[in-house]
């Protein structure tokens, strides 16, 4: 290879970079290594993708955006948040690489003044670790978990946090989700490991992103009784369909329409009074159509009339 060339992406890495930056890996696992990355030795444009729950989302947003404003201005890494009305949300975090730490660890410490603070009002004495889940290529985890789990055995021992990769890939994507959890300077420090790996072996063929899917939360119908499915409990009410439905859809269409949700009524199964309603819509939307249908269950068996 000539003095000009470039190994696997132009715009990624020149030759010289990856040669040099090799050798440190292999001489220096650990602190010296990583100043190396963060010190514009390896300051290239990375994109790491997040995947967190709605509230985790929220606490990162903050009161009218202003967290992930701060976020933006003092790491300058671009932070995005996937739209959509999905219980988990996609969070990509895109910049040169000391950026991209710096945006990590304000997130990392976000989380655990997040613990810290609902520690307060519980009972709880052992403060539980910080977690994060990436989502990272299938192709990549290969070579972040190592030889014989090698790697991920390293990444461990030398930065103090956890690191599980999911044995499936996410669901109509190529990608799985890589867990780690502790303190939040394990955390960064194990962020900036799996950013080494992640450069040093590019993603191979086409990656199909894991998008979540929106949010649907089912009404059964079952032994006489309708179940509405309220996080992991479920909430019996008398099995009176009709009066959710009304003549002709009258009442489920109103409910549709005040709530702004998608409500299924699916046909009952053979030889049973079961049926399902599905509600699909934003978590306000959904949270809404239930309660309607419930007020609407509430009224016809209390007596209390039409809604």
């Amino acid at each position: 290879m000539g003095e000009g060339d470039t190994i696997w992406a132009p715009s990624i890495l020149p030759l010289g970079t990856l040669g040099t930056f090799s050798h440190h890996l292999q001489t220096h696992f650990g602190r010296k290594m990583e100043s190396k990355v963060s010190e514009g030795g390896l300051n290239v444009t990375l994109t790491i993708r997040l995947l967190m729950h709605g509230k985790e989302v929220g606490s990162i947003i903050g009161k009218k955006g202003e967290t992930v404003k701060k976020m933006r201005e003092e790491s300058g890494a671009r932070i995005n948040i996937s739209e959509g009305n999905c219980p988990e949300r996609i969070v990509t975090i895109t910049g040169p690489t000391d950026a991209i730490f710096k945006a990590f660890a304000m997130i990392a410490y976000k989380f655990e003044e997040d613990i810290i603070n609902s520690m307060s009002n519980s009972p709880a004495t052992s403060k539980p670790p910080v977690t994060l889940r990436l989502v990272v290529p299938a192709s990549q985890c290969g070579s972040l978990i190592g030889k014989g789990g090698s790697k991920i055995k390293e990444i461990r021992e030398s930065t103090g946090a956890q690191v599980q990769v999911a044995g499936d890939m996410l669901p109509n994507s190529t990608e799985r989700a890589v867990t780690i959890s502790g303190t939040p300077d394990a955390i960064i420090q194990c962020v900036k490991q799996i950013c080494v790996v992640m450069l040093e072996s590019p993603p191979k063929g086409a990656t199909i992103p894991y998008r979540p899917k929106p949010a649907s939360t089912p009404v059964i119908f079952a032994g006489g009784q309708a179940y509405t499915i309220q996080g992991q409990y479920a909430i019996p009410h008398p099995d009176l369909i009709g009066c959710i439905i009304g003549r002709q859809g009258t009442k489920i269409n109103e409910i549709r329409q005040m709530s702004g949700a998608q409500i299924k009524i699916a046909n009952a199964t053979e030889g049973s009074s079961e049926r399902q309603i599905t509600i699909t819509g934003t978590p306000a939307n959904i949270s809404l159509a239930q309660y309607l249908i419930n007020a609407r269950l509430t009224s016809e068996v209390t007596g209390m009339g039409a809604l």
